[in-house]
């Protein structure tokens, strides 16, 4: 299948600096209330679609989340994640490589594994104490 070609567009651009720029996984809500002074003709529908090129290109990845708002990271590597129950902070975690766990999966099931994702739940240190 052959992927769409799309134009350059500053709007694009600027969303997709956002994100690589931003640490926190940003919702499309948020790079739009963050844009919007510096692009005033920016739409939120104008992220969203732009948003969609990004990721169809392979540049962010979309993290959907149970409450319907997605996140979206610049960090197309694989790694794992750290999510507040209270506030919602995403923050990427470094762990040795766990590749194997990909192998072991597939042969269990006999499936292609095309990626897998593993996220933390639990409270920040803004949002609690760090003690049981």
């Amino acid at each position: 299948m052959i992927k769409p070609v799309y134009r350059k567009s500053v709007q694009r651009q600027k969303i997709y600096e956002f994100i690589k720029g931003s640490f926190d996984h940003p919702s499309a809500m948020s790079i739009y209330e963050t844009l919007r002074e510096k692009l005033p003709a920016l739409s939120l529908g104008t992220v969203y679609r732009n948003l969609a090129i990004l990721v169809e290109q392979g540049l962010v990845t979309r993290m959907p989340f149970k409450n319907g708002f997605d996140r979206f990271d610049a960090n197309t590597l694989a790694h794992h994640h750290l999510i507040c129950e209270k506030c919602g902070n995403v923050e990427d975690i470094t762990l040795p490589a766990l590749a194997e766990i990909d192998k072991i999966a597939a042969r269990s099931n006999e499936f292609k594994i095309l990626r897998h994702r593993i996220e933390f739940y639990g409270i920040c240190r803004k949002c609690g104490s760090l003690e049981d």
